[in-house]
């Protein structure tokens, strides 16, 4: 893609990773955090991944436009092999490529890892709505995704209640 760049993120993108963010709280279910983290919290949890799991932005000349991190799935051993994607874009450059690149990346550095298993969890409404449309199954879908499972009213926020789905990928 023209323009883009992938690199793993630094601290001081915290600022900016907070302002992407920030949109999915705050406007939609999304993302079931309710308050937006500060900066310093984002230092932190930059950090804490990128010990051990790659957390990687792409820039668009020279502006971060999204991220994309792998967390662990769980803390048992027999879990090292799989882990949790997460991914956040600047909500008006969506549809342009950017989280096929982010996630294309993430992939190959999980593979090098030896990591075979990736888990997302994308929250869901049978009817799309205000807050919730099915963009990110979609887009989770055409990235080679399964549904593994549905798990239905577990999150709530703006007052309704939200399905989670969680989507599996072998690499």
């Amino acid at each position: 893609m023209n323009g883009l760049i992938v690199r793993d993120a630094v601290i001081e993108d915290a600022g900016r990773l907070v302002e992407i963010y920030s949109y999915y709280i705050k406007e939609t279910a999304v993302s079931f955090e309710y308050e937006v983290p500060s900066v310093r919290e984002f230092e932190d949890r930059i950090r804490h991944i990128s010990e051990k799991y790659p957390y990687l932005v792409c820039e668009k000349d020279g502006k971060i436009v999204g991220y994309v991190y792998a967390s662990a799935y769980g803390t048992r051993a027999a879990f090292d092999w799989t882990v949790q994607t997460s991914i956040y874009l600047d909500r008006d450059l969506r549809r342009q490529g950017i989280g096929s690149l982010l996630y294309k990346e993430l992939e190959k550095r999980l593979k090098d890892m030896g990591i075979i298993n990736l888990l997302a969890g994308v929250a869901y409404c049978e009817e799309e709505e205000e807050h919730l449309s099915h963009d990110s199954y979609k887009f989770h879908l055409k990235e080679g995704y399964i549904k593994v499972a549905h798990m239905p009213g577990v999150g709530k926020k703006f007052d309704r209640w939200y399905d989670l789905l969680w989507l599996q990928k072998k690499i």
